[in-house]
């Protein structure tokens, strides 16, 4: 069995896909499996996918399912996902140049620690720029939340992590009529009890598409309320301060508004705080509708 699944979830992106796909096959480790999960397309992504399987090129592994969102996607990858570890590579971006090999080497030195969830390395542009900040090289433990919260570090990264860590935690969960929860859900349960190895290394080469997530998140917000609500409610709940705290809770109320959900407060983990939130919510509320009022 390979050591590491890639795994993308797709959605309509025939016409990008082949270059993560390009990226796969020139790297110079192939101690991996591209598990390509095809959220519902329309297009050619199918025949697409069945002619590089064909080509034997790499080992592939197409999974399709009725259209779910992101999170949809992760959570079938996580059911089918064998191998020791995984990541995600979105549909728009490719693994960098000797990323496989630099992710097993890095393993190497935790890989009998229990203790670590896994990795967390670097995303780059295509121009080869870093996207926000490199990890501080002395931080030799730490959680993603921490990273963030604690050192201060800039942009996306890429997590690598152990599968058998990921099956301990719930799947995301899915709201009739939307397609999106954030995944920093998940994330952020993994950090309650497992450290991660900062590593200072390009995995991913990242494009920000217009259709893609991160283009539209005002969009999504409003799309997806739900989602949002209950992604905000955990954030909420597992917050290491004040700030952290007050902040999830105004988005947790704009969200709540969103839905009309009159019971928020009553469902709220952190009540006093929420409260204190509504006007911050309503505020950030009115800002989303209008930004987003010729989408809606």
């Amino acid at each position: 069995m390979k050591t590491i699944t890639v795994f993308t979830p797709t959605y309509n992106r025939a016409y990008c896909l082949h270059k993560c796909y390009e990226s796969l096959i020139k790297q110079s480790n192939q101690d991996f499996v591209w598990l390509i999960i095809d959220d519902g397309s329309t297009d050619t992504t199918e025949e697409l996918v069945a002619s590089w399987i064909k080509e034997n090129k790499i080992d592939i592994i197409y999974h399709y399912q009725e259209n779910l969102g992101m999170h949809g996607g992760h959570n079938a990858a996580y059911r089918l996902i064998e191998t020791t570890l995984n990541l995600c590579i979105d549909s728009d971006d490719c693994m960098a140049e000797n990323a496989i090999e630099k992710i097993l080497n890095s393993w190497e030195t935790i890989k009998d620690k229990p203790e670590y969830a896994g990795l967390v390395g670097l995303d780059a542009d295509e121009s080869g720029a870093i996207i926000g900040t490199k990890i501080p090289e002395n931080i030799k433990e730490t959680t993603l939340y921490d990273i963030y919260n604690v050192h201060g570090v800039k942009g996306d990264k890429k997590l690598v992590y152990r599968t058998e860590v990921v099956k301990k935690y719930p799947s995301y969960p899915i709201f009739e009529g939307e397609r999106f929860v954030p995944l920093g859900y998940l994330y952020q349960l993994i950090d309650q009890d497992y450290k991660l190895l900062p590593v200072n290394e390009v995995f991913c080469v990242v494009e920000y598409m217009a259709d893609g997530s991160s283009m539209n998140m005002l969009k999504q917000y409003r799309r997806h309320p739900r989602g949002f609500a209950f992604s905000r409610k955990s954030r909420m709940q597992l917050a290491k301060n004040f700030k952290d705290k007050f902040k999830n809770a105004i988005h947790y109320v704009s969200s709540s508004m969103f839905i009309k959900n009159g019971s928020f407060l009553k469902e709220s983990p952190k009540k006093l705080i929420t409260f204190l939130a509504i006007p911050f919510g309503v505020l950030l509320n009115l800002y989303i509708r209008y930004k987003t009022k010729n989408e809606f």
